[in-house]
């Protein structure tokens, strides 16, 4: 019996995971969507430490608010 319960939390927590990792890549596509310029080319070949760490934090913002929904 015991073990019925932790396969189904285990379960739940990876459907939590898919959840969350899908919510996450759509709400930085939007978010890349919404910049002017290429976001991936001003951090990468432009060095602009500046919008990197911006998008950081918004990643960051965008996980806390993601997980806070999933759990409920």
């Amino acid at each position: 019996m015991e073990n019925i319960i932790n396969i189904q939390h285990f379960a739940a927590a990876i459907i939590y995971t898919l959840l969350g990792t899908v919510a996450f890549a759509i709400a930085f596509k939007v978010l890349d969507v919404l910049t002017p310029r290429d976001m991936w080319h001003e951090i990468l070949e432009e060095h602009n430490n500046a919008l990197a760490i911006v998008i950081g934090a918004l990643a960051i913002g965008m996980s806390i608010i993601i997980a806070a929904a999933i759990k409920g």
